[in-house]
């Protein structure tokens, strides 16, 4: 199957383009096109072409990393279409065709994984206050540091549960719920999903001859994490 055949499948792509009239209304109310080069308009120009090359240098550029999902594309467009619905369809297709290594942005998918995703499976947390640490977070200052030496007093006082039972915010969550939700993640193909970024990222840095493993200690994380090549910004 190629990548149009496979894009035609996705009921993203199938809800998110009607037909496009070029108006550039999408790309003149779009926060991201005012800063990154990026514009919407013309995602759903190159999609309307039915181009297999096209697409694929799509796949592969950091363009598609640069939205940010407010939908504002959605309210305006007079033909009701959706490039934010286009852009979550082309970032999936990145993903499982293993394209998203060949951009900067697209790598940094695996940091994605590796703390929201693995955080959600292992917390039931997106984000997780101790793994916002100073290493990775040094951008939080000295004020998150003093937080998290005195998480608890600081997060109950604030009306947290933390790490606590029962109800409230930042409660532990209980084991079954986490087998639960685990249960979720192998049944609706995320779990595979979470395995073909590794799976790709491997394979990324053996070619750029770094050394790789399943933490967030190893240099191929470090780069990708902390890559940017500043080039993004509308000229």
């Amino acid at each position: 199957m190629t990548l149009l055949e496979k894009l035609h499948t996705d009921v993203r792509f199938l809800e998110g383009l009607n037909a496009c009239i070029n108006c550039g209304t999408c790309t003149a109310i779009c926060p991201a096109a005012a800063v990154f080069d990026y514009d919407p308009r013309l995602i759903a120009e190159t999609l309307q072409s039915n181009d297999e090359v096209e697409l694929e240098m799509l796949l592969k550029s950091d363009t598609i990393w640069y939205c940010g999902e407010c939908m504002s594309c959605k309210t305006r467009c007079p033909r009701n279409n959706a490039p934010g619905l286009l852009i979550q369809a082309l970032r999936y297709l990145s993903q499982t065709a293993g394209l998203f290594v060949e951009s900067e942005k697209g790598r940094q998918q695996l940091a994605v994984k590796r703390t929201v995703g693995t955080w959600i499976l292992e917390n039931g947390y997106c984000l997780y206050a101790e793994n916002m640490t100073m290493d990775m977070h040094p951008e939080q200052g000295p004020v998150w540091e003093w937080l998290l030496n005195h998480a608890p007093e600081s997060f109950n006082r604030m009306g947290a549960n933390y790490k606590g039972d029962g109800a409230g915010p930042l409660r532990a969550i209980a084991p079954e719920a986490l087998a639960e939700l685990q249960a979720i993640f192998d049944v609706t193909g995320g779990t595979q999903f979470y395995e073909t970024i590794e799976a790709y990222s491997a394979q990324k840095a053996l070619s750029m001859n770094m050394q790789f493993d399943q933490t967030t200690d190893c240099e191929y994380f470090k780069h990708v994490y902390t890559a940017n090549e500043r080039n993004h910004s509308r000229k």
